[in-house]
């Protein structure tokens, strides 16, 4: 026991590398993040949140594909929310601006400035990121439906997948929501202490169970409900009320109101 007081330099080295980033440095790390995304430019945020809209719709057509070549069974849901995974590794590390990730990372410094110029550049930061991101789910849907994008039998894939996420009810998108949000919140939460690998494995963990789960991402569903909607399958205003505005609610109370504000109280005698 006596030895681990007197490590020399290189052993020092090494039991930092195996050591846990202190909670405080991860939420300094996210409020900072979250400082910077305050400050942005409108431009800047709505290319962005656009780029993520049409990036994370690759969810979509991966799943769509997946489904498309394997059986209607019990067991396939385990495989094609593998291709799931594929939009949200795009989205995060390509650093775009995705709706649900910004349910944490601005909140933290509301939490520590609690002013109502702060609460007023979050609602901002929403507005321009939410909006963007359902404009690239909106063109990326018009390609895949009505461009002749992708093959007849991938788009039978997709619309087979969203008719399935469509089925729920705007209450079911709403309970479904929060633990969806609440997920991707812990993801953002402990992105700052992983790196190259460990990265990549706990993105498609998270939102591999987010899908396989049968939960309600409102960005991701947003692709499917308007893939239906440009194949007249459903109307645009039951989209917009019963499957994008319940998943958003869902989103923000799980991402905001349960994980940020648990996180905070958790860390807040630390910082």
């Amino acid at each position: 026991m006596q030895r681990s007081a007197h490590l020399n330099r290189e052993e020092r080295e090494q039991l930092k590398q195996f050591s846990a980033v202190p909670i405080n440095v991860i939420f300094e790390a996210i409020r900072q993040e979250g400082a910077h995304e305050l400050s942005r430019s409108f431009r800047a945020l709505w290319w962005s949140g656009v780029a993520a809209g049409l990036a994370i719709s690759v969810s979509v057509l991966a799943k769509g594909a997946l489904a498309a070549h394997l059986p209607h069974a019990d067991w396939a849901p385990l495989v094609t929310n593998m291709g799931y995974t594929i939009g949200f590794l795009i989205v995060i590390l390509g650093r775009m601006q995705l709706f649900t990730e910004n349910t944490i990372t601005p909140i933290l410094q509301l939490f520590l400035d609690p002013r109502r110029r702060n609460l007023s550049k979050i609602l901002r930061l929403w507005s321009i990121v939410f909006l963007a991101n359902l404009v690239g789910c909106g063109v990326a849907a018009w390609v895949m439906v009505k461009g002749g994008a992708i093959p007849p039998v991938t788009l039978d894939g997709v619309l087979y997948i969203s008719r399935h996420y469509a089925e729920a009810s705007a209450w079911q998108h709403f309970t479904h929501g929060i633990p969806a949000g609440f997920l991707i919140a812990a993801l953002v939460w402990m992105l700052p202490g992983l790196s190259g690998s460990g990265e990549v494995v706990m993105i498609v963990i998270i939102t591999w169970l987010i899908g396989a789960a049968g939960l309600s991402h409102v960005v991701a569903g947003s692709t499917e409900l308007f893939a239906l909607v440009l194949n007249g399958e459903m109307g645009l205003v039951p989209a917009l009320t019963e499957g994008v505005a319940p998943a958003f609610a869902g989103n923000v109370l799980g991402g905001t109101g349960i994980f940020a504000a648990l996180l905070y109280a958790q860390t807040r005698e630390e910082i």
